[in-house]
Protein backbone atom coordinates (compact mmCIF):
# COMPACT_ATOMS: atom_id res chain seq x y z
CA UNK A 1 0.00 0.00 0.00
CA UNK A 2 1.08 3.56 -0.68
CA UNK A 3 1.38 6.27 1.94
CA UNK A 4 -1.97 7.83 1.03
CA UNK A 5 -3.69 4.43 1.12
CA UNK A 6 -2.28 3.71 4.56
CA UNK A 7 -3.37 7.12 5.81
CA UNK A 8 -6.88 6.62 4.44
CA UNK A 9 -7.06 3.09 5.92
CA UNK A 10 -6.15 4.54 9.31
CA UNK A 11 -8.88 7.17 8.96
CA UNK A 12 -11.50 4.63 7.95
CA UNK A 13 -10.57 2.28 10.79
CA UNK A 14 -11.02 5.16 13.22
CA UNK A 15 -14.42 6.03 11.78
CA UNK A 16 -15.59 2.41 11.86
CA UNK A 17 -15.05 2.45 15.63
CA UNK A 18 -17.51 5.31 16.02
CA UNK A 19 -20.86 4.29 17.48
CA UNK A 20 -22.81 5.23 14.37
CA UNK A 21 -20.60 6.55 11.61
CA UNK A 22 -21.56 8.12 8.30
CA UNK A 23 -21.43 6.14 5.07
CA UNK A 24 -17.78 6.13 3.99
CA UNK A 25 -17.38 6.58 0.24
CA UNK A 26 -14.00 5.91 -1.37
CA UNK A 27 -13.68 7.11 -4.97
CA UNK A 28 -10.63 6.95 -7.19
CA UNK A 29 -9.21 5.73 -10.50
CA UNK A 30 -8.65 2.10 -11.38
CA UNK A 31 -5.55 0.31 -10.12
CA UNK A 32 -4.65 2.74 -7.33
CA UNK A 33 -5.28 0.32 -4.46
CA UNK A 34 -8.94 0.65 -3.39
CA UNK A 35 -9.46 -3.12 -3.10
CA UNK A 36 -6.13 -3.53 -1.31
CA UNK A 37 -7.33 -0.81 1.06
CA UNK A 38 -10.39 -2.95 1.85
CA UNK A 39 -8.25 -5.99 2.58
CA UNK A 40 -6.13 -3.92 4.94
CA UNK A 41 -9.23 -2.75 6.80
CA UNK A 42 -10.77 -6.23 6.99
CA UNK A 43 -7.53 -7.67 8.39
CA UNK A 44 -7.53 -5.18 11.27
CA UNK A 45 -11.14 -4.98 12.41
CA UNK A 46 -12.66 -7.30 14.98
CA UNK A 47 -16.35 -6.80 14.21
CA UNK A 48 -18.45 -8.93 11.88
CA UNK A 49 -17.84 -7.95 8.26
CA UNK A 50 -18.67 -8.82 4.66
CA UNK A 51 -17.03 -7.73 1.40
CA UNK A 52 -18.95 -7.81 -1.91
CA UNK A 53 -18.08 -6.65 -5.42
CA UNK A 54 -20.68 -5.79 -8.03
CA UNK A 55 -18.66 -7.29 -10.89
CA UNK A 56 -21.01 -10.27 -11.19
CA UNK A 57 -24.18 -8.34 -10.37
CA UNK A 58 -24.46 -5.65 -13.05
CA UNK A 59 -27.64 -7.10 -14.56
CA UNK A 60 -29.22 -7.69 -11.16
CA UNK A 61 -29.84 -4.02 -10.46
CA UNK A 62 -30.37 -2.47 -7.07
CA UNK A 63 -32.16 -5.57 -5.79
CA UNK A 64 -28.69 -7.09 -5.47
CA UNK A 65 -27.85 -4.42 -2.86
CA UNK A 66 -31.07 -5.29 -1.03
CA UNK A 67 -30.06 -8.95 -1.04
CA UNK A 68 -26.55 -8.63 0.38
CA UNK A 69 -27.72 -6.07 2.94
CA UNK A 70 -30.59 -8.25 4.16
CA UNK A 71 -28.31 -11.29 4.34
CA UNK A 72 -25.96 -9.38 6.64
CA UNK A 73 -28.90 -8.20 8.78
CA UNK A 74 -29.96 -11.81 9.31
CA UNK A 75 -26.40 -12.85 10.15
CA UNK A 76 -26.15 -10.03 12.69
CA UNK A 77 -29.45 -11.09 14.24
CA UNK A 78 -28.50 -14.77 14.47
CA UNK A 79 -25.12 -13.95 15.99
CA UNK A 80 -26.68 -11.32 18.25
CA UNK A 81 -23.92 -8.95 17.22
CA UNK A 82 -23.96 -5.28 18.17
CA UNK A 83 -22.54 -4.08 14.87
CA UNK A 84 -21.23 -5.17 11.50
CA UNK A 85 -19.38 -3.74 8.51
CA UNK A 86 -20.53 -4.04 4.90
CA UNK A 87 -18.10 -3.15 2.08
CA UNK A 88 -19.41 -2.88 -1.48
CA UNK A 89 -16.84 -2.46 -4.26
CA UNK A 90 -17.44 -0.93 -7.73
CA UNK A 91 -20.79 0.44 -6.60
CA UNK A 92 -21.22 2.64 -9.69
CA UNK A 93 -21.98 -0.44 -11.81
CA UNK A 94 -25.43 -0.78 -10.19
CA UNK A 95 -28.12 1.43 -11.70
CA UNK A 96 -29.63 3.84 -9.17
CA UNK A 97 -27.34 2.42 -6.50
CA UNK A 98 -27.73 5.45 -4.26
CA UNK A 99 -31.51 5.00 -3.97
CA UNK A 100 -31.09 1.45 -2.69
CA UNK A 101 -28.28 2.44 -0.32
CA UNK A 102 -30.42 5.26 1.05
CA UNK A 103 -33.42 2.95 1.54
CA UNK A 104 -31.44 0.35 3.45
CA UNK A 105 -29.40 2.86 5.44
CA UNK A 106 -32.51 4.72 6.55
CA UNK A 107 -34.26 1.45 7.42
CA UNK A 108 -31.35 0.45 9.66
CA UNK A 109 -31.30 3.87 11.28
CA UNK A 110 -35.02 3.63 12.05
CA UNK A 111 -34.73 0.03 13.24
CA UNK A 112 -31.66 0.59 15.39
CA UNK A 113 -29.51 -1.84 13.37
CA UNK A 114 -25.85 -0.82 13.42
CA UNK A 115 -24.52 -1.90 10.01
CA UNK A 116 -21.66 0.33 9.00
CA UNK A 117 -20.99 0.86 5.32
CA UNK A 118 -17.99 1.50 3.08
CA UNK A 119 -18.67 1.83 -0.63
CA UNK A 120 -16.00 2.10 -3.32
CA UNK A 121 -16.16 3.24 -6.92
CA UNK A 122 -13.77 3.92 -9.77
CA UNK A 123 -15.83 6.65 -11.40
CA UNK A 124 -15.83 9.86 -9.37
CA UNK A 125 -18.40 11.45 -11.68
CA UNK A 126 -21.03 8.74 -11.16
CA UNK A 127 -20.21 8.47 -7.47
CA UNK A 128 -20.74 12.21 -7.03
CA UNK A 129 -24.01 12.12 -8.97
CA UNK A 130 -25.39 9.40 -6.72
CA UNK A 131 -24.25 11.14 -3.57
CA UNK A 132 -25.76 14.50 -4.48
CA UNK A 133 -29.04 12.99 -5.63
CA UNK A 134 -29.88 10.72 -2.71
CA UNK A 135 -27.45 10.62 0.19
CA UNK A 136 -27.28 14.22 1.32
CA UNK A 137 -26.08 14.43 4.92
CA UNK A 138 -25.38 10.70 5.18
CA UNK A 139 -21.84 10.28 3.82
CA UNK A 140 -18.21 11.32 3.87
CA UNK A 141 -16.32 11.33 0.55
CA UNK A 142 -12.72 10.07 0.52
CA UNK A 143 -10.71 10.44 -2.69
CA UNK A 144 -7.83 8.05 -3.35
CA UNK A 145 -5.69 9.42 -6.17
CA UNK A 146 -2.81 8.13 -8.25
CA UNK A 147 0.39 7.15 -6.48
CA UNK A 148 3.06 9.77 -5.96
CA UNK A 149 6.75 9.47 -6.80
CA UNK A 150 7.58 9.00 -3.11
CA UNK A 151 5.13 6.11 -2.86
CA UNK A 152 6.64 4.45 -5.93
CA UNK A 153 10.14 5.07 -4.54
CA UNK A 154 9.37 3.61 -1.14
CA UNK A 155 7.41 0.61 -2.44
CA UNK A 156 9.45 -0.31 -5.53
CA UNK A 157 12.71 1.64 -5.37
CA UNK A 158 11.80 3.86 -8.32
CA UNK A 159 14.17 6.65 -9.28
CA UNK A 160 12.73 10.04 -10.34
CA UNK A 161 13.58 9.15 -13.95
CA UNK A 162 11.66 5.87 -13.71
CA UNK A 163 8.66 7.70 -12.26
CA UNK A 164 8.78 10.27 -15.06
CA UNK A 165 8.82 7.50 -17.66
CA UNK A 166 6.99 4.47 -16.26
CA UNK A 167 4.55 6.41 -14.08
CA UNK A 168 2.78 5.25 -10.97
CA UNK A 169 0.49 2.25 -11.45
CA UNK A 170 1.74 -0.25 -8.85
CA UNK A 171 0.26 -3.18 -10.76
CA UNK A 172 2.32 -2.33 -13.86
CA UNK A 173 5.70 -2.35 -12.14
CA UNK A 174 6.14 -6.08 -12.73
CA UNK A 175 6.18 -5.43 -16.51
CA UNK A 176 8.66 -2.53 -16.51
CA UNK A 177 11.53 -4.78 -17.67
CA UNK A 178 9.51 -5.66 -20.80
CA UNK A 179 8.43 -2.35 -22.28
CA UNK A 180 6.28 -3.87 -25.02
CA UNK A 181 4.31 -5.83 -22.46
CA UNK A 182 4.21 -2.81 -20.11
CA UNK A 183 2.68 -0.55 -22.75
CA UNK A 184 0.19 -3.20 -23.86
CA UNK A 185 -0.89 -3.67 -20.24
CA UNK A 186 -1.49 0.06 -19.78
CA UNK A 187 -3.37 0.39 -23.07
CA UNK A 188 -5.52 -2.72 -22.64
CA UNK A 189 -6.01 -3.06 -18.87
CA UNK A 190 -6.13 0.61 -17.93
CA UNK A 191 -7.04 2.92 -20.82
CA UNK A 192 -9.41 0.57 -22.63
CA UNK A 193 -10.98 -0.71 -19.40
CA UNK A 194 -11.68 2.82 -18.16
CA UNK A 195 -13.17 3.93 -21.47
CA UNK A 196 -15.28 0.82 -22.07
CA UNK A 197 -16.32 -0.05 -18.51
CA UNK A 198 -16.22 3.18 -16.50
CA UNK A 199 -17.47 5.55 -19.18
CA UNK A 200 -19.20 3.90 -22.15
CA UNK A 201 -21.13 1.31 -20.12
CA UNK A 202 -22.20 3.75 -17.44
CA UNK A 203 -22.59 7.12 -19.19
CA UNK A 204 -24.53 8.38 -22.19
CA UNK A 205 -21.94 8.89 -24.92
CA UNK A 206 -23.31 9.56 -28.39
CA UNK A 207 -19.99 9.22 -30.20
CA UNK A 208 -17.92 6.40 -28.68
CA UNK A 209 -15.35 6.49 -31.50
CA UNK A 210 -14.80 10.19 -30.90
CA UNK A 211 -14.31 9.59 -27.18
CA UNK A 212 -11.70 6.90 -27.84
CA UNK A 213 -9.81 9.12 -30.28
CA UNK A 214 -9.96 12.08 -27.89
CA UNK A 215 -8.56 9.84 -25.14
CA UNK A 216 -5.49 9.03 -27.20
CA UNK A 217 -5.03 12.62 -28.39
CA UNK A 218 -5.39 14.04 -24.88
CA UNK A 219 -2.87 11.62 -23.37
CA UNK A 220 -0.41 12.03 -26.25
CA UNK A 221 -0.47 15.84 -25.91
CA UNK A 222 0.05 15.77 -22.13
CA UNK A 223 1.23 19.16 -20.79
CA UNK A 224 0.53 20.88 -24.09
CA UNK A 225 -2.01 23.60 -24.83
CA UNK A 226 -4.05 22.49 -27.83
CA UNK A 227 -6.92 24.40 -29.43
CA UNK A 228 -10.21 22.66 -30.12
CA UNK A 229 -9.72 23.31 -33.82
CA UNK A 230 -6.39 21.49 -33.67
CA UNK A 231 -8.00 18.66 -31.72
CA UNK A 232 -10.79 18.28 -34.25
CA UNK A 233 -8.24 18.31 -37.05
CA UNK A 234 -6.52 15.31 -35.47
CA UNK A 235 -9.77 13.35 -35.08
CA UNK A 236 -11.41 11.23 -37.75
CA UNK A 237 -14.87 11.78 -36.31
CA UNK A 238 -16.30 15.28 -36.07
CA UNK A 239 -17.61 16.89 -32.93
CA UNK A 240 -18.30 20.38 -31.63
CA UNK A 241 -16.41 22.01 -28.79
CA UNK A 242 -19.24 21.37 -26.34
CA UNK A 243 -19.08 17.62 -27.03
CA UNK A 244 -15.29 17.56 -26.73
CA UNK A 245 -15.41 19.54 -23.48
CA UNK A 246 -17.93 17.08 -22.04
CA UNK A 247 -15.82 14.10 -23.03
CA UNK A 248 -12.72 15.66 -21.48
CA UNK A 249 -14.67 16.08 -18.24
CA UNK A 250 -15.60 12.38 -18.31
CA UNK A 251 -11.95 11.42 -18.85
CA UNK A 252 -10.89 13.71 -16.02
CA UNK A 253 -13.37 12.22 -13.58
CA UNK A 254 -12.28 8.73 -14.64
CA UNK A 255 -8.67 9.55 -13.71
CA UNK A 256 -7.22 9.51 -17.23
CA UNK A 257 -6.58 13.01 -18.56
CA UNK A 258 -7.59 16.56 -17.63
CA UNK A 259 -8.17 19.58 -19.80
CA UNK A 260 -6.66 22.24 -17.56
CA UNK A 261 -8.21 25.68 -17.94
CA UNK A 262 -6.55 29.06 -18.10
CA UNK A 263 -6.17 30.49 -14.62
CA UNK A 264 -8.32 33.59 -14.34
CA UNK A 265 -10.45 35.40 -11.81
CA UNK A 266 -13.22 35.39 -14.40
CA UNK A 267 -15.10 32.09 -14.62
CA UNK A 268 -16.21 32.82 -18.19
CA UNK A 269 -12.59 33.30 -19.27
CA UNK A 270 -11.71 29.94 -17.72
CA UNK A 271 -14.49 28.03 -19.44
CA UNK A 272 -13.77 29.61 -22.82
CA UNK A 273 -10.05 28.94 -22.63
CA UNK A 274 -8.09 26.53 -24.78
CA UNK A 275 -7.43 23.35 -22.75
CA UNK A 276 -4.01 22.22 -21.64
CA UNK A 277 -4.04 18.44 -21.56
CA UNK A 278 -2.52 16.68 -18.59
CA UNK A 279 -2.30 12.90 -18.17
CA UNK A 280 -3.10 11.86 -14.61
CA UNK A 281 -0.42 9.19 -14.62
CA UNK A 282 2.85 9.05 -16.56
CA UNK A 283 2.18 5.40 -17.39
CA UNK A 284 -0.60 6.58 -19.70
CA UNK A 285 1.66 9.07 -21.46
CA UNK A 286 4.44 6.50 -21.79
CA UNK A 287 2.13 3.86 -23.27
CA UNK A 288 1.29 6.04 -26.28
CA UNK A 289 4.83 7.23 -27.03
CA UNK A 290 7.17 5.56 -29.56
CA UNK A 291 10.24 5.91 -27.36
CA UNK A 292 11.95 3.30 -25.23
CA UNK A 293 13.45 4.15 -21.84
CA UNK A 294 17.07 4.10 -23.11
CA UNK A 295 16.11 6.28 -26.11
CA UNK A 296 14.18 8.90 -24.15
CA UNK A 297 17.00 9.63 -21.74
CA UNK A 298 19.28 10.65 -24.64
CA UNK A 299 16.73 12.82 -26.48
CA UNK A 300 16.77 16.11 -24.58
CA UNK A 301 13.69 17.64 -26.24
CA UNK A 302 11.53 14.51 -25.83
CA UNK A 303 12.76 13.98 -22.27
CA UNK A 304 11.81 17.58 -21.46
CA UNK A 305 8.21 16.79 -22.42
CA UNK A 306 8.25 13.76 -20.11
CA UNK A 307 9.60 15.86 -17.25
CA UNK A 308 6.96 18.59 -17.69
CA UNK A 309 4.22 15.97 -17.87
CA UNK A 310 5.62 14.29 -14.73
CA UNK A 311 5.44 17.61 -12.89
CA UNK A 312 1.82 17.98 -14.00
CA UNK A 313 0.98 14.42 -12.92
CA UNK A 314 2.51 15.17 -9.53
CA UNK A 315 0.28 18.24 -9.20
CA UNK A 316 -2.80 16.15 -10.13
CA UNK A 317 -1.90 13.65 -7.39
CA UNK A 318 -1.40 16.48 -4.89
CA UNK A 319 -4.78 17.92 -5.80
CA UNK A 320 -6.45 14.57 -5.04
CA UNK A 321 -4.62 14.32 -1.74
CA UNK A 322 -5.36 17.84 -0.50
CA UNK A 323 -8.78 18.43 -2.10
CA UNK A 324 -10.22 21.89 -2.63
CA UNK A 325 -7.24 22.87 -4.79
CA UNK A 326 -7.23 24.23 -8.33
CA UNK A 327 -4.78 23.51 -11.14
CA UNK A 328 -4.56 25.52 -14.33
CA UNK A 329 -2.11 27.30 -16.59
CA UNK A 330 -1.75 30.93 -17.55
CA UNK A 331 -1.37 32.54 -20.95
CA UNK A 332 -1.72 36.15 -22.03
CA UNK A 333 -1.18 37.72 -25.45
CA UNK A 334 -0.16 41.37 -25.62
CA UNK A 335 0.61 42.71 -29.06
CA UNK A 336 2.83 40.23 -30.82
CA UNK A 337 4.02 38.57 -27.62
CA UNK A 338 2.45 35.66 -25.77
CA UNK A 339 3.38 35.07 -22.14
CA UNK A 340 2.85 31.74 -20.41
CA UNK A 341 3.19 30.05 -17.05
CA UNK A 342 3.15 26.24 -17.29
CA UNK A 343 1.07 25.53 -14.19
CA UNK A 344 -0.85 27.56 -11.63
CA UNK A 345 -1.71 25.82 -8.36
CA UNK A 346 -4.13 27.43 -5.91
CA UNK A 347 -4.36 26.13 -2.35
CA UNK A 348 -6.19 27.76 0.57
CA UNK A 349 -6.34 31.05 -1.31
CA UNK A 350 -2.60 30.99 -2.07
CA UNK A 351 -1.45 31.06 -5.69
CA UNK A 352 1.73 29.46 -7.01
CA UNK A 353 2.89 29.90 -10.61
CA UNK A 354 5.20 27.11 -11.79
CA UNK A 355 7.47 27.18 -14.82
CA UNK A 356 9.15 23.92 -15.83
CA UNK A 357 12.56 24.27 -17.49
CA UNK A 358 13.94 20.95 -18.70
CA UNK A 359 17.34 22.33 -19.68
CA UNK A 360 16.77 22.76 -23.41
CA UNK A 361 15.27 25.46 -25.54
CA UNK A 362 13.88 28.03 -23.17
CA UNK A 363 15.97 30.85 -21.81
CA UNK A 364 14.93 33.17 -19.01
CA UNK A 365 11.32 33.07 -17.88
CA UNK A 366 9.35 35.93 -19.41
CA UNK A 367 5.91 34.82 -18.24
CA UNK A 368 6.40 35.41 -14.51
CA UNK A 369 6.71 39.19 -14.81
CA UNK A 370 3.43 39.52 -16.65
CA UNK A 371 1.78 36.92 -14.42
CA UNK A 372 2.72 38.92 -11.32
CA UNK A 373 1.24 42.01 -12.95
CA UNK A 374 -2.16 40.30 -13.05
CA UNK A 375 -1.74 38.40 -9.78
CA UNK A 376 0.65 40.45 -7.59
CA UNK A 377 -0.03 38.27 -4.55
CA UNK A 378 1.08 35.09 -6.35
CA UNK A 379 4.32 33.25 -5.63
CA UNK A 380 6.41 31.87 -8.48
CA UNK A 381 8.72 28.90 -8.79
CA UNK A 382 11.05 27.62 -11.51
CA UNK A 383 11.26 23.82 -11.55
CA UNK A 384 14.32 22.47 -13.32
CA UNK A 385 17.28 24.42 -14.67
CA UNK A 386 18.05 27.59 -12.68
CA UNK A 387 15.49 26.67 -10.05
CA UNK A 388 14.35 23.82 -7.80
CA UNK A 389 15.48 20.49 -9.29
CA UNK A 390 12.47 18.67 -10.73
CA UNK A 391 13.51 15.54 -8.85
CA UNK A 392 13.24 17.48 -5.59
CA UNK A 393 9.92 19.04 -6.58
CA UNK A 394 8.12 15.74 -7.25
CA UNK A 395 9.49 14.35 -3.97
CA UNK A 396 7.92 17.12 -1.90
CA UNK A 397 4.45 18.08 -0.72
CA UNK A 398 3.00 21.09 -2.48
CA UNK A 399 1.69 22.74 0.70
CA UNK A 400 5.25 23.09 1.98
CA UNK A 401 5.94 25.60 -0.81
CA UNK A 402 3.39 28.12 0.44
Amino acid sequence: MGENSRYLAKQLLSRIKEKRHLIQVVAGPRQVGKTTLCRQILSQIKIMSQYHTTDAAINAGGEWIDGVWEALRRTVKIAQADEALLIVDEIQKIDNWSEFVKKNWDADTFGGINIKLIILGSSRLLIKQGLSESLFGRFELNVLGHWSYCEMRDAFGFTPEQYAYFGAYPGAVAFADDEKRFKEYIRDSIIESVVSKDILQLTQVNKPALLRQLTNVGISYSSQIVSYNKIMGDLDDSGNTTTLSHYIQLLDEAGIVSGLQKYSEKIIAQKQSIPKFQAHNQSLFCALQPYSYPEITTDCAAWGRFVESAVGAHLIAEKSRLRGCKIGYWRQTEGRNTYEVDFVFEYNGNILGIEVKSGVGRGRVLGFGKFKKYFPEAMTLIVGRDGMPWEEFIAGKIEHLF
